[in-house]
């Protein structure tokens, strides 16, 4: 289950004259970088979904709801031989939710506390009046708290479907049989194939027109972007991300219990991070997989979304092997991330080399074979049997 946090840096005020309109109910990060004054009931994330009380109300209304079903109704019931008793699916979604939450938090105060950190200068930030520090108008704020709303609804609903229709999706913790080599390396195959599902999903989002302009292009609002942006897309898009990441890639290469909440909340904590505007030793997440072959770091993905010609690069979900393969890896604002450059990255910069070049996949339409042969895959291993 995803969930968002501070999806929009205050909530309009209506009524008054046209001044007061575009006023914030919560001065987040409006026009400006703050200086100075950094308490966080100003300048960080607030713990409410999409800073929103309707919207917290039925997040936990729903986790409540599903927790209370596992602790008063008979076991025999609502659990799922073979699969995690239906409790710690409920914790499972507890979890992601606290995770989100408090990682934002945290990245957004060394976003301030750091600046020497962040890979935009100051002056990419001196944005227009009645926009918040990520870019993006009253309007615009106003219509991603719905989709995050709808994104918590879908997402949860489907968690629960798969946890009755799918067994064993949430792996039950069992004596487990891998070494642990064997395991280790089910999670990086696990990861490499969430990581190919979600690169050519986000490779198309970019090249179709009709996608990128109903569908992404709400992502790419934040101009600038700060953690709370990770999960600020179309709801559409939220769910097919999940279907073909987290969801893909447990069907075609399932892993144990352990790494299953360890998969997850790292994915999390990595999402989190390359929205996070800084990119250095407190990115914990980058760190610990940096010297893997063609890492990506934040400093890649933050001039993703910088626009021009720059968002139609560095599409990989993790890890960044996908762009090196497929072409479209650049190394970003590797002079603003002191230490930061990848030993791929310095190679990149010497070489100019872009992989292999397929121009055919940048066609409007062909651009959606790889993903949609991806999820044919998965189809076909759901039907010759399940995981």
């Amino acid at each position: 289950m995803t969930n968002l946090t501070g999806a929009s840096a205050g909530r309009p005020v209506t009524g008054g004259d046209d001044a007061k309109r575009w006023e914030f109910a919560k001065e987040d990060y409006v026009h400006r970088v703050p200086e100075g004054d950094v308490r966080p009931s100003r300048h960080f994330s607030n713990l409410l979904f999409s800073g929103d009380l309707l919207s917290t109300a039925i997040e936990l209304a729903l986790l409540v709801g599903l927790t209370s079903a596992a602790v008063l109704l008979p076991v025999d019931t609502v659990n799922v031989k073979g699969s995690m008793p239906l409790l710690e699916v409920a914790g499972f979604f507890w979890c992601t939710s606290i995770v989100t939450r408090v990682y934002n938090s945290y990245l957004e105060a060394c976003y301030f506390a750091f600046p020497q950190y962040r890979t935009q200068p100051p002056s990419d930030h001196a944005l227009v009046d009645r926009k918040d520090l990520c870019g993006r108008d009253r309007v615009q704020l106003a219509r991603l708290v719905l989709h995050d709303r709808m994104t918590m609804l879908s997402q949860f609903a489907f968690g629960v479907l798969v946890y009755y229709c799918l067994p064993g999706y949430y792996p039950a913790a069992e004596d487990v049989k891998d070494s642990l080599p064997v395991r280790v390396a089910k999670l990086a195959l696990n990861h490499y194939i969430m990581s190919f599902g979600m690169y050519w999903g986000h490779r198309a989002y970019h090249v179709n027109p009709w996608l990128w302009r109903n569908l992404h292009s709400v992502h790419h609002w934040a101009r600038h972007p700060l953690s709370r942006n990770t999960y600020q897309d179309h709801w559409l898009e939220n769910f097919v991300n999940h279907v073909a990441g987290h969801f893909a890639a447990q069907v075609l290469c399932p892993i144990d219990h352990g790494c299953f909440w360890v998969s997850h909340v790292f994915r999390i904590l990595e999402s989190l991070e390359k929205h996070s505007g800084i990119s250095c030793y407190l990115n914990l997440a980058h760190q610990t997989q940096r010297w893997l072959p063609y890492a990506q770091m934040p400093h890649h993905h933050d001039w993703h979304h910088e626009g021009h010609k720059s968002c139609n690069y560095t599409f990989s979900a993790l890890g960044g092997v996908w762009d090196c393969i497929f072409g479209t890896r650049k190394i970003g604002r590797c002079e603003a991330a002191p230490g930061q450059m990848t030993p791929h990255d310095r190679s990149l910069a010497a070489s100019k080399a872009r992989g292999v070049k397929m121009p055919l996949l940048d066609d409007p339409n062909m651009c959606l074979v790889p993903s949609t042969l991806f999820m044919l895959t998965v189809m076909w291993k759901l039907s010759s049997g399940g995981q």
